[in-house]
């Protein structure tokens, strides 16, 4: 008689004890976060991408907030945009009307993610930019990092965040034109392509 052994540690599939958190997926996300632009607006931009880990494999379960200023460069001052169903007490989506300049957008099942805001505009020598938060498993500490719209290269060379990297370090945190409003910008967490992360003091 042949017994197999499905009890040793070759064989065991990993459980949510094995790996290290924390999870993001439950009561964070909520109904509408990605849509951050009020409907219909002329300055409205996609930008989308992917969150990768350091073996370049993509996270199905990484959280990102998304920030930002106005086309006018003021920070928003709205009090929300969410509205409750009256009956059930639960979200709705956005009003549509607002706008917060704050988003929040989980990745699918692919890594993929995708906001909808309005562009920012350039303040100063500063450039054009969002801010993200990104939130992962595996994470003990979230990542702040900046998305930075391309422009007409000169406002990007005097920014100056961007003038003191290197150039295929500054690449990280500049989004690719795709055309009609939109930008492709992936996030890597470690390993070749590093996005750059920001420390706040």
């Amino acid at each position: 008689m042949t017994t197999t052994d499905t009890g040793g540690p070759q064989s065991a599939l990993p459980t949510p004890s094995h790996t290290v958190g924390p999870f993001y997926g439950h009561a964070l996300p909520f109904r509408g976060g990605e849509d951050i632009a009020p409907l219909g607006h002329p300055d409205t931009v996609t930008v989308h991408g992917y969150v990768y880990d350091g073996e370049g494999r993509p996270l199905p379960d990484a959280l990102l907030e998304v920030w930002g200023p106005d086309p006018e460069g003021r920070v928003p001052t709205a009090d929300g945009s969410m509205r409750r169903d009256p009956a059930s007490g639960g979200f709705l989506g956005r009003n549509g009307v607002e706008f917060t300049g704050f988003g929040r957008v989980q990745t699918d099942a692919d890594g993929h993610w995708y906001v909808r805001t309005l562009r920012p505009r350039a303040r100063g020598r500063s450039a054009p930019y969002l801010g993200v938060c990104v939130f992962a498993r595996g994470l003990l500490v979230h990542l702040f990092t900046r998305i930075y719209l391309p422009d007409d290269g000169t406002v990007l060379a005097s920014d100056p965040l961007l003038s003191r990297l290197a150039a295929d370090r500054r690449d990280t945190v500049v989004a690719g034109a795709e055309g009609e409003g939109t930008y492709r910008f992936d996030i890597r967490l470690q390993g070749e392509g590093e996005t750059v992360f920001l420390e706040f003091q």
